[in-house]
């Protein structure tokens, strides 16, 4: 009977510190153990044993995390007011690390990358973060990647998400291309009217070398101008034409005399 009333508290007992003795960690988790206030190791996914009271697992997620980064206020290195927002993507590849040494892996990754953010667009100008946004980006994730390393976090990506440009300067950009678009249509067309005119220029020169094309070009001409509905047509005849005529005809009056 002893026996009984021992044997029930210590059930008991065990029944109470058995959910904080078993743990369980999921496939995307790492358990970080701490027994009395000293890391003793990871614990892989599965169930996992701990002693209750002297045991702290610590869980970390080891997906990847994306993260918005609040719109930052920016002067560009031409003095332009700018406003830039970004993403980043982010994972811990050393679970010990993101516990032990940084007190929130997240929140400081993201101040990390505003400060970033406003010192490499500090340096760059405007044109080249319209342009060349994929530079930047990737100057963006280096810098931010070598501050989280220590902290077992992995920064894979830092992405400028939209460029706010302040009224003045969208009308003043617009202005600009609206511009260039005219630059280059008259430099089409001037390019145009100079192949025009070479190419008129080398027919001239083909016509006046050789007087039959020039006659046949102006018997096409005619031709064409037959065609038109038009009552009366008057055009000027050419006296090379009645040149060859009025030669034939004193040559067969010679023959006779």
């Amino acid at each position: 009977m002893l026996a009984v009333y021992i044997v029930v508290p210590i059930v008991v007992i065990l029944l109470l510190l058995l959910p904080a003795a078993l743990k369980v960690v999921t496939q995307y988790q790492r358990g970080v153990v701490l027994r009395l206030g000293r890391f003793t190791g990871i614990r892989q996914p599965g169930l996992r044993f701990i002693i209750p009271f002297i045991d702290r697992m610590f869980k970390v997620d080891t997906r990847i995390v994306t993260m918005d980064v609040p719109a930052q206020e920016v002067i560009t290195r031409d003095n332009v007011t700018i406003k830039v927002d970004a993403v980043v993507y982010l994972r811990v590849i050393n679970a010990d690390d993101a516990v032990l040494k940084v007190a929130d892996y997240v929140r400081a990754t993201s101040l990390i990358t505003q400060t970033t953010l406003r010192s490499v667009l500090g340096q760059s100008e405007l044109d080249e973060v319209l342009a060349h946004r994929d530079m930047i980006n990737a100057r963006l994730q280096q810098i931010v990647d070598q501050q989280t390393e220590p902290w077992g976090v992995k920064v894979s990506a830092v992405e400028i998400r939209d460029v706010l440009l302040p009224a003045g300067m969208q009308r003043a950009m617009a202005a600009q291309a609206e511009a260039e678009r005219d630059r280059r249509a008259k430099i089409v067309h001037a390019e145009g009217e100079l192949q025009a005119a070479e190419k008129l220029s080398q027919a001239a020169a083909i016509l006046a070398s050789q007087p039959a094309a020039l006659q046949l070009r102006y018997l096409g001409t005619l031709k064409e101008i037959a065609t038109e509905r038009t009552n009366m047509v008057i055009f000027p005849l050419p006296i090379d034409i009645l040149t060859a005529f009025m030669g034939k005809g004193s040559s067969s009056g010679s023959g006779k005399s």
